[in-house]
């Protein structure tokens, strides 16, 4: 359903976090990017090891571009040590949209049953910009993407530009 404030044409900046994939490895960023294409516009892709200061520094500078609308990471929302995206994004969000992990652990659950809650996916906002942090399974991307993200993507930065 359209409403009067959705924003078309949404901007959307792409982080792979991984200390062991490359760009031609990975295939969950490549799918978010596959998933937007038709009706958003990627304007950054880039790929990085999940360190807290480099990612911190990465999400400001990308919050503070007008290009981009939203963000959209994948990697690091584990639990091992290594895994650090779900606590630096969660320090830096003004608002965090919560329904969104709640949302999409329960939709995981069908998939791959109790394992679902080891992720730490995690959405919410800076400012203008909307920030949605995925696990780096490339079927979990497919999941929050088609099910969650797309779905209210032009509504929540229609929002977000009030």
């Amino acid at each position: 359903m359209h409403h009067e404030h959705d924003a078309t044409g949404v901007s959307v900046a792409i982080l792979t976090l991984s200390d062991t994939r490359s760009f031609a490895e990975d295939r969950s960023g490549q799918t978010i990017q596959w998933l937007l294409k038709p009706t958003h516009e990627v304007v950054y892709y880039k790929m990085m090891k999940d360190d807290p200061f480099q990612l911190q520094e990465q999400i400001n500078a990308w919050v503070r571009d007008p290009l981009v609308d939203v963000i959209i990471t994948n990697g690091g929302t584990g639990m091992s040590r290594r895994d650090q995206t779900h606590s630096t994004i969660k320090q830096l969000l003004e608002k965090e949209m919560i329904g969104f992990g709640e949302q999409f652990r329960l939709q995981s659950f069908e998939e791959i049953g109790p394992k679902s809650m080891l992720s730490n996916a995690i959405a919410g906002s800076v400012e203008q910009t909307s920030i949605f942090s995925l696990p780096g399974s490339t079927n979990a991307v497919q999941l929050a993407m088609r099910e969650l993200i797309l779905p209210i993507l032009p509504h929540l930065t229609g929002e977000l530009r009030k």
